[in-house]
């Protein structure tokens, strides 16, 4: 018996030296960061300009389909209602699966539907994949937002996330960019948006690719370290997950469901989620509105390069400034960072679309405010909300917790599109018929910004309201979470 152990345990040893050779050549770095990090980082980017793609395109779309603002709003409905229904199936696969996995079938299927909304010749086919576009989503956000708060810790998470929605930032503003300029001419005697959706669709799926090849899971990498040094029970303890993986996934599940909905800053999260997307999901309207204006396609683009800059520069910032204030204040500077990113966006909403002359005139005006603006409503989620969730659920809930916040945050915001829509053609007198292909109407741009005004303001000062209860909240629920890791790892 004694040389049977020795031998399990000397086998066990070298297979545990393998996986860990095979582990180190995974993980090799690039300037000093993890290859595994910048292919994450690089599904960011695809993910956004997959998001951008359809707004950026919003008139031809109208055009080629005969869709007025609530059509299209209805195509945006359709894919963030789905992709928040859908989001908890994040949860559940990473539970069974490890996250590049469920991040490569996530990127192949949005970038399926991607290529088939560029190859649609009915409106309804366009709403059909859009609809599986959201399920694609829905499965890759929840999982890059967990691989982050497993891969930084604690004090410098804002910075983490604030880096991805950076990276992510430039993959929307060349995707919105690349999509608004294509938009206007023909390749291959095909319309240029058709060309852009292709395009974009086969680089989803390269890097969908190299994700599921090269990339490492951190609880993998985490999981080898604790057992260093115990090498002959690392086989032991693979097998015992993958028969519980296999055996009680469904219970695993339900289990973390309920953990993370009993978490009071998670429902205070969700509550102000539940508003302060709208704003976000209505911005989608932004090209369309400065068309209507009468800016072309390459101002347009401009325009909106400026605003998502701003956004992703003021991610990053916001995220740097929280963990610093959280270093001082750590269980009320995260919450401080986001009500004054949330207030912020009530003023310049107002000035954006109600104080600056809405003609070609006013192209610097809009230059300068659309950066400021961004700079400053982007803070939310690097700053507060994406960290907040990494410190009040163990580190197994991260990906649910992430999935459930999508979850409610993405059906509800999904709204604010079609509502956008019908205020502007309803209430504020919006005429598709009225609209000059070349020119675009003053009269119609009005009506639009007055939507816009009202799915912006009021949601951005509701946001910042209902962020108040974590004051007295988060701090109580870090403790509990705190504990109940320091009895786990003693039991360990």
């Amino acid at each position: 018996m004694a040389i049977n152990r020795v031998r399990h345990r000397f086998g066990a040893a070298r297979r545990f030296r393998h996986l860990s050779l095979s582990q180190t050549m995974k993980t090799k770095k690039i300037f000093g960061v993890s290859i595994s990090l910048i292919l994450i980082n690089l599904a960011a980017v695809m993910e956004r300009a997959d998001e951008n793609l359809l707004p950026s395109v919003y008139k031809e779309v109208s055009e080629a389909f005969n869709a007025g603002p609530s059509d299209l709003g209805y195509l945006t409905f359709i894919r963030n209602f789905v992709q928040g229904l859908a989001s908890p199936l994040a949860g559940v696969l990473v539970i069974n699966y490890e996250r590049p996995t469920v991040l490569a079938i996530g990127t192949l299927c949005w970038a399926l539907s991607t290529a088939a909304v560029g190859a649609s010749q009915q409106f309804l086919q366009v709403a059909f994949w859009r609809a599986v576009n959201g399920l694609g989503l829905a499965i890759v956000i929840p999982a890059l937002q967990s691989f982050i708060a497993d891969s930084y810790m604690d004090g410098v998470r804002g910075a983490g996330f604030g880096l991805l929605n950076l990276v992510g930032s430039f993959g929307g503003i060349g995707g919105g960019v690349l999509a608004t300029i294509m938009a206007g001419q023909q390749f291959w005697g095909m319309p240029g948006w058709r060309c852009a959706f292709i395009m974009m669709a086969s680089l989803s799926a390269l890097i969908g690719l190299l994700v599921f090849v090269f990339v490492i899971d951190p609880r993998k990498t985490a999981n080898f370290t604790a057992h260093d040094g115990e090498n002959f029970n690392s086989d032991e303890l693979l097998i015992e997950k993958g028969k519980a993986s296999t055996s009680s996934v469904w219970l695993e599940s339900w289990m973390a469901m309920k953990a993370v909905m009993k978490v009071q800053t998670f429902q205070i999260i969700v509550l102000q989620g539940l508003v302060g997307s709208l704003p976000w999901t209505a911005m989608v309207f932004f090209t369309m509105w400065f068309e209507l204006i009468g800016f072309n396609h390459n101002n347009t683009a401009a325009l909106l390069s400026l605003f998502a800059i701003g956004c992703a520069v003021g991610s990053f910032i916001g995220g740097i400034i929280a963990d610093r204030i959280s270093h001082i204040y750590p269980n009320t500077g995260r919450i401080m960072c986001a009500q004054f990113s949330a207030f912020m966006g009530i003023p310049f909403s107002w000035f954006l679309l109600k104080v600056i002359p809405q003609s070609v005139n006013s192209y610097f005006a809009f230059a300068i405010t659309l950066p400021l603006m961004g700079l400053t409503i982007s803070w939310n989620g690097s700053a507060a909300n994406a960290p907040m969730f990494a410190e009040v659920v163990p580190a197994k809930h991260r990906t649910m917790v992430y999935a459930f916040d999508r979850a409610f945050e993405g059906s509800f915001s999904s709204f604010a599109a079609p509502l956008v829509g019908i205020l502007s053609e309803k209430i504020f007198g919006y005429d598709s018929k009225a609209v000059d292909i070349f020119k675009g109407s003053a009269k119609e741009a009005a009506a639009l910004s007055k939507g816009l005004l009202s799915m912006m303001a009021v949601p951005f000062g509701l946001c910042c309201l209902f962020y108040t209860p974590l004051y007295t909240v988060f701090g109580r629920d870090r403790e509990s979470v705190k504990a109940a890791n320091s009895k786990e790892e003693e039991m360990i």
